[in-house]
């Protein structure tokens, strides 16, 4: 057994197909396949459920493949950490954000930047679940979502909780004037007027959608999406009113739009910024989180 086969492995759960995982891996397929054979001969196990296609993993080699991540993690972080001995904090960082948070990530990152000036970054977008399932298969070396505390406690995160400054109305003063009257807008007035929401299956969604619920209204979304630009865009030509976390939108962005706060409920979910356990964190996500800390919680 070796490392290369364990990021075969992971690289074959990532992809769930055997050219792709050859791919990422950067060997031919029959290299990956004979590779991962001659693993499950030196186990004596089958690992991998075959037909034509990949059909995923045997029971065994999901135990397999908890371990394997955990090895290849590892492994990459003695990697960055050599890195950095002999270059400073330099690499690329895998980042995994929900769509909507109380957090503008380019000035967080523009912030670390000042520290670290040789981080790069890759940034995928999740929804909650997906960004929990990432950090625990350590795809993504930091988390910006909505969490469950217990969760957190559970799995030993390191967590730096975001500020939770409540959820904002943004609209175009001259298509919506009506709404400029009102200091704080209530569920009831932001229900008369048409929206521009992510779609249903992001967390943020579904907290409004509860609310509204709750609220006894039922609000028209005349635009959803899964793209925050392409609902910001909506905004500023008076499509609708955008509903978002206080703080997740750029002020840069915001030219010619109006704010104005929501009353609703706190969501049952808690924002934060989180790796994994110290000893477990690459050295890279460390270093991000020590000085990303301190921006989110000033």
């Amino acid at each position: 057994m070796d490392i290369k086969q364990l990021i075969y492995l992971c690289n074959l759960e990532r992809e769930r197909h055997f050219g792709r995982a050859a791919e990422a891996s950067f060997v031919t397929q029959p290299t990956l396949s004979m590779r991962l054979k001659n693993l499950e001969r030196e186990l004596g196990l089958s690992l991998i459920n075959r037909s034509n296609n990949f059909a995923g993993f045997t029971p065994e080699g999901d135990r397999v493949l908890a371990w394997a991540r955990e090895i290849v993690s590892v492994y990459q972080g003695l990697k960055l950490e050599v890195e950095s001995l002999k270059h400073g904090v330099n690499g690329t960082l895998r980042v995994g954000v929900v769509p909507q948070c109380s957090v503008a990530l380019p000035q967080l990152l523009k912030a670390v930047k000042a520290r670290y000036p040789q981080l790069d970054y890759r940034i995928a977008v999740l929804s909650a679940d997906q960004l929990l399932e990432a950090l625990n298969s350590h795809t993504v070396d930091v988390g910006i979502g909505f969490f469950e505390m217990a969760t957190l406690r559970e799995l030993h995160f390191q967590t730096a909780m975001l500020a939770d400054r409540g959820v904002e109305a943004v609209f175009h003063p001259e298509h919506f004037p009506d709404l400029l009257q009102h200091e704080t807008l209530t569920l009831q007035t932001l229900a008369q007027q048409p929206l521009c929401l992510a779609e249903p299956t992001r967390y943020f969604r579904r907290y409004m959608d509860m609310a509204f619920r709750e609220a006894t209204f039922t609000p028209r979304v005349i635009v959803e999406s899964a793209s925050i630009m392409q609902l910001l865009q909506c905004t500023q030509v008076g499509l609708g009113v955008l509903v978002s976390p206080i703080g997740h939108l750029l002020p840069e962005s915001l030219h010619g739009l109006a704010q104005r706060p929501i009353n609703v409920t706190k969501m049952p979910r808690e924002a934060a910024l989180v790796i994994a356990e110290p000893g477990r964190a690459t050295p890279l996500a460390q270093h991000f989180f020590d000085e990303a800390r301190g921006y989110v919680t000033a």
